[in-house]
């Protein structure tokens, strides 16, 4: 039983000094430049993201990854709407990589899915953008800069989100 306890306070002990980033590390920041392609293979410079004015989402998913897929699913719902009343672009990042990436496109297409899908199947953009767990989800405003962060999915989060936006709204 001592050696349990011993072990139990160690790994706390060791683990105030490790350090994850927040969400909230982000913030401010603008979306690094960095090379991957959309669905068709057509290549795509992430910096370009939100210099339009117009707030961007950014989602990280994987077709093996359920809470992503429940996440735009559930955004995918109120996409429409969102667009309508804000004029966000949604792009849904793909983090599958060359084993699992011909899976991409017969989800999409069961999905219906209506945003832009990109392919990040070297995993560049992801680890530029800091992302540790899918599904990682980020807003950014009209100017380029991350103004909100996520990570994981449970219902609900896409009204969060929503409300994030319509902070963005001019």
């Amino acid at each position: 039983m001592k050696n349990v306890l011993f072990l139990l306070a160690a790994f706390v002990f060791t683990s105030a000094f490790v350090f994850i980033p927040s969400d909230d590390d982000q913030r401010g920041k603008t979306v690094p430049s960095v090379k991957i392609t959309d669905m068709n293979n057509k290549p795509i410079n992430t910096s370009e993201l939100g210099n339009d004015g117009k707030p961007v989402v950014i989602s990280f998913w994987a077709t093996w990854c359920s809470p992503c897929k429940r996440e735009l699913n559930a955004i995918h719902e109120l996409y429409d709407e969102w667009q309508e009343e804000t004029g966000v672009k949604l792009i849904a990042v793909s983090i599958d990589d060359e084993r699992t990436k011909s899976r991409v496109k017969p989800y999409i297409n069961s999905s219906g899915w209506d945003f832009d899908i990109w392919m990040d199947t070297n995993h560049d953009f992801k680890r530029a953008m800091g992302v540790n767990n899918v599904p990682h989800t980020f807003l950014i405003d009209g100017d380029g800069k991350i103004v909100y962060s996520h990570n994981n999915y449970a219902p609900g989060d896409e009204h969060k989100l929503y409300k994030e936006i319509l902070k963005l709204k001019k």
